[in-house]
């Protein structure tokens, strides 16, 4: 699904090493660990570290990180674990380990945050709260605002493949997680779900992508020097230079120019802040440069 592009494609480091694996392995063991508790012992754990809007006005605000690895059951684990895999694997490949995880548990902190000011406006509607949902709405959104023409397959009821551009999805999920909040009909924490997709949002346009801004606004430290484009040659560079010119070695001075007028300052620019600097105009160059790369 998400590997569909080249750019997509495999992780720039082993599994053990990647903190999407690390997330799903303790999520899992924090799940196995709660439902053993909970079935051989009156120990509840889980009064004291899901997320209550009662609890945390009283000063128990530890609950809005220990609620994003807890779980209602096997289900609600395996559907949150499926998004943080899909999506934390690309983002944190682009974003680095410490953006990626401030991303994640701060989208995390942010719906618990709306679901508590919620659940306080409208507390028949709404209770306790457990599950990483709001942290994996963050990524959902952190992706599809870096990605927001990206294709995305889907399989409804787990047999019908639906396919949506990134910028869709989020808008999909952003309205259904409104509805639920304003027609509360079942137990999921729509509010939760909204905050994080909000965060997501909010952090790659204000930190990530500073110079676009949300909705206009912008956030940076004025201290930060304007980012420069990398001049000196790299290996990427010089690898795709090397393909360019083996595919294209009939007509090698067009080919060298190409890639000196075109590709090469973008793979400076991937080189000094990652693929998701890009814009959609260089993601097309680069993209048209790796079909060439295919052709004879």
């Amino acid at each position: 699904m998400l590997a569909d592009r080249y750019y997509l494609r495999g992780t720039s480091h082993p599994p053990l090493r990647s903190a999407t694996v690390w997330l799903l392995i303790v999520n899992a063991v924090v799940f196995l660990v709660h439902s053993i508790l909970d079935y051989y012992t009156r120990l509840r754990i889980g009064s004291f570290l899901a997320l209550n809007p009662i609890d945390v006005i009283h000063g128990q605000i530890w609950q809005l990180l220990t609620f994003q690895f807890l779980h209602s059951d096997l289900w609600h684990l395996l559907l949150n674990s499926v998004v943080i895999y899909l999506f934390g694997r690309s983002l944190e490949d682009s974003l680095g380990l410490k953006r990626f995880l401030q991303l994640y548990f701060l989208s995390g902190v942010a719906g618990g945050l709306l679901q508590i000011t919620v659940g306080l406006l409208f507390p028949s509607h709404f209770g306790v709260t457990v599950g990483a949902s709001a942290g994996a709405f963050g990524l959902v959104a952190a992706f599809a605002t870096l990605n927001p023409e990206q294709p995305l397959t889907a399989l409804v009821a787990f047999f019908i493949p639906v396919t949506m551009r990134a910028k869709f999805l989020l808008l999909f999920s952003g309205l259904i997680a409104l509805y639920g909040i304003l027609v509360p009909r079942d137990s999921i924490a729509h509010a939760a779900h909204l905050g994080g997709l909000i965060w997501g949002m909010a952090y790659v346009t204000w930190w990530i992508r500073p110079a676009n801004g949300l909705f206009g606004l912008r956030i940076r430290n004025d201290s930060e020097p304007e980012p420069e484009l990398v001049t000196k040659s790299s290996p990427i560079k010089n690898l795709w230079r090397q393909q360019l010119q083996n595919k294209h070695h009939s007509s090698a001075p067009a080919s060298g120019d190409y890639i000196s007028r075109e590709v090469d300052p973008i793979l400076d620019k991937i080189s000094a802040h990652g693929i998701h600097s890009l814009t959609a105009r260089e993601r097309r160059i680069l993209e048209e440069a790796r079909k060439r790369m295919g052709t004879d």
